[in-house]
């Protein structure tokens, strides 16, 4: 080991020789994934559909992103000047800029709805056949077309017309009312956790019926994604336990409502660890550890629903010890027993970690806002069709033409269709929008 890494484990904390950067790469052009001949028409806004499309988009479909003149709402979202919500989500993406309140531009999305296996919207319900593009005007164009309709409540139900907000899902589905303390207001997610849930379970979705529409036999059809149902769906039996108890559990902060001790510790140098000793070895280990072994035969903390009952006092004699190191000496001291212990990393020490380099959690993109853009890998890892990034997110109306083009439109048709406001690109006005 080298000198000033004794006893800094990987996990438990880095040190100024361990700190390291991201490595850098290129893209992939090249790169052929398992999807590389499904193309996609993504005319969704915001996180979900790009959540689902982008997981495509990385294993190897052609993700057509049909956007409005102002372009996907991602593109607003910015930092510094600098969209990166959309430069993350639509990397290995094309845009095709339609102004679809046009019957023209709508003739055009028809027109490639046979080259195309899955269709993707989150307008309110109802809009699409509004636009008269319904779900039987697109798989008369093509009938092993796979239709993905996003939504915040449904397409159905006394609130398919609310407005389809994450927050708004977040706070009926039970999730925020799971999250945070008792004795405190309920807590939303920091992040986009109904859009990233519903996009991840709309991909499993749409290759589910891909599948059967790819069968000798199959067909297209319709899927119905909610926002509400795919996170409700992960926050666990909580109909079922409220039947048996008669009773809604209360928020319990860091704690867990079925096993302890599990919370988060604060040390020595201001920072935290997260700890869990959710079975009952685990709780053993942990009680040897810190020099208290006399507590795996005390009737308070010689059982799971005991330590539940007593769980104030046993944090209280966890966090004590916990308190008198740095977390990257509890890491390194915990690791040792074996006790299941991880430090809570905020980004900077995660971009710092070497497991995270080493893994390419993260690697720099060439990228003409920042010079090197960190980007997540593309996840999970397939052995034999692994996926890539095979181009930065793209300028609005980039690929215009080349789409253009296969439904017989030539320069000069595509010459008209810009002045007349029909499609548009990236600093171009349409006519009736000038100031």
């Amino acid at each position: 080991m080298e000198p000033g890494g004794e006893g800094i484990r990987c996990q438990g904390g880095v040190n100024e020789r361990m700190k390291a950067q991201p490595k850098k790469r290129d893209y992939a052009p090249q790169a052929r994934g398992a999807l590389a001949s499904v193309r996609v028409l993504d005319l969704s806004r915001l996180v979900a559909g790009n959540t689902l499309t982008q997981l495509l988009g990385d294993f190897g479909a052609e993700v057509i992103k049909v956007e409005p003149p102002a372009g996907d709402t991602l593109r607003a979202w910015q930092t510094n000047g600098v969209p990166v919500t959309w430069k993350l989500y639509s990397r290995s993406k094309k845009s095709l800029c339609l102004e679809l309140r046009r019957p023209e531009a709508r003739e055009l999305l028809l027109e490639l709805m046979p080259s195309a296996a899955l269709f993707i919207e989150s307008f309110r319900p109802g809009t699409l056949e509004k636009m008269g593009l319904a779900p039987g005007t697109l798989l008369a164009r093509n009938p092993k077309l796979v239709v993905v309709r996003i939504s915040g409540w449904g397409q159905d139900g006394p609130y398919s017309q609310r407005p389809g907000f994450g927050t708004l899902i977040e706070g009926m589905s039970g999730f925020a009312s799971m999250n945070g303390f008792a004795d405190r207001e309920p807590v939303l997610p920091p992040m986009y956790l109904a859009d990233s849930v519903a996009g991840l379970h709309g991909a499993a979705a749409a290759m589910i019926a891909l599948r059967e529409a790819e069968r000798k036999g199959g067909a297209g059809q319709v899927i119905d994604l909610p926002l509400l149902e795919p996170l409700f769906n992960i926050l666990g039996p909580q109909a079922a336990n409220l039947r048996l108890t008669g009773k809604v559990k209360l928020r319990t902060g860091n704690r867990s409502t079925t096993t302890a001790p599990r919370n988060a510790y604060r040390t020595k140098d201001g920072r935290w660890v997260c700890l869990s000793a959710s079975i009952q070895k685990m709780a053993e280990r942990l009680f040897r550890a810190v020099g208290r072994p006399e507590l795996i035969d005390d009737p308070r903390y010689a059982t799971n629903s005991e330590r539940l009952r007593h769980a104030d006092e046993l944090d209280a004699i966890i966090g004590a010890f916990i308190a008198q190191r740095t977390q990257a000496e509890n890491v390194e001291f915990f690791e040792k027993s074996e006790v299941t212990i991880g430090p809570v990393y905020d980004i900077a020490q995660i971009l710092e970690d070497p497991h995270v380099t080493e893994r390419e959690l993260v690697a720099d993109y060439p990228d003409p806002d920042m010079g090197a853009f960190p980007m997540h890998h593309v996840t999970p890892r397939l052995s034999r069709t692994p996926g890539a990034i095979r181009a930065p997110a793209p300028r609005l109306g980039e690929h215009n033409r080349a789409l253009l083009a296969e439904i017989g439109v030539d320069e000069a048709a595509y010459a008209k269709l810009v002045a007349a406001g029909i499609v548009c690109e990236a600093g171009a006005v349409p006519k009736g929008d000038q100031e």
